[in-house]
């Protein structure tokens, strides 16, 4: 039976790192100037989120001190905010404080990878402000999370602990409506486990919550396709990154977490086209 491709429901949001370290893109954005430039990029390829974040979360990053984080983002995004007034802004920190600015600045959505566990004062703080927020399943921290992709099943496991933060979120004041979950594709998963959480995408969706799907030229999409010559880099990702997304969008994802904005959102119009 055909799936269901919905290109005009399924929204894209565009990653703008403003760090010089991510795996894909660090230094390409690094600084105002070159930032919103990659901003404007994102919205003339139609964006409908612009994530900015300023520290990055690859498996073993070390974190970014609170004020140089915000010094990286703060500029940008009220920058964004202002250019483009129809696009949210989401801030991708795991820092209340660096989130509390960042919503000052215009930003409307705070994506926090810890699912507000990093920082115990981020859940009374999404609770108060209103905005919507993403609460993404991840085990330990950037620099320990892979040594804890222990699962004896990934996908119950994974539902479980997303449904805790789900239930301290709302027990904190965030309102139902406001709240999307993100099974945390890369985060403390290895490539078997990733591959299995996108098979059952659909038990997610099931939650009752948004879906969203951040797979975009990660190091398991260079596993599959670089087989048994080793992974392909990041750069070499792209038709990967593109069969996830139609996956996810197919499978229930309302938002995905992407770099190729414009690439992304022409494979989902063909798609919809082959299944309307």
């Amino acid at each position: 039976m055909a799936r269901e491709f919905r290109a005009g429901k399924t929204q894209l949001m565009g990653i703008l790192n403003v760090t010089p370290d991510s795996f894909y893109d660090g230094g390409r954005s690094f600084g105002p100037e070159s930032a919103l430039r990659r901003a404007e990029r994102l919205a003339e390829e139609g964006a409908d989120i612009l994530d900015i974040g300023g520290e990055s979360t690859r498996p073993g990053a070390r974190p970014v001190a609170l004020e140089e984080e915000c010094r990286r983002v703060l500029p940008v995004i009220r920058r964004a905010a202002r250019a483009f007034p129809s696009i949210p802004v989401s801030i991708d920190t795991r820092r209340a404080e660096t989130a509390r600015r960042a919503l000052l600045e215009g930003a409307r959505i705070i994506n926090d990878i810890s699912a507000l566990a990093h920082d115990p004062a981020m859940a009374g703080l999404a609770a108060r402000s209103g905005c919507r927020v993403v609460l993404m399943h991840m085990r330990g921290t950037p620099a320990t999370m892979q040594s804890l992709a222990r699962y004896r099943d990934v996908t119950r496991e994974v539902r479980g602990e997303i449904l805790e933060r789900v239930e301290h979120a709302l027990k904190s004041g965030v309102k139902k409506k406001n709240i999307l979950i993100d099974p945390g594709i890369g985060f403390s998963k290895t490539a078997e486990q990733n591959l299995e959480l996108l098979a059952d995408l659909g038990s997610f969706s099931a939650l009752g919550y948004p879906v969203m799907v951040g797979c975009s030229r990660k190091s398991f999409i260079g596993a599959v396709l670089g087989g048994r010559s080793g992974p392909l880099p990041p750069a070499e990702r792209l038709e990967g990154s593109l069969a996830c997304a139609l996956w996810c969008a197919s499978h229930g994802a309302r938002v995905l977490r992407v770099h190729d904005v414009g690439a992304t959102r022409r494979a989902l119009r063909v798609a919809e086209a082959l299944t309307a």
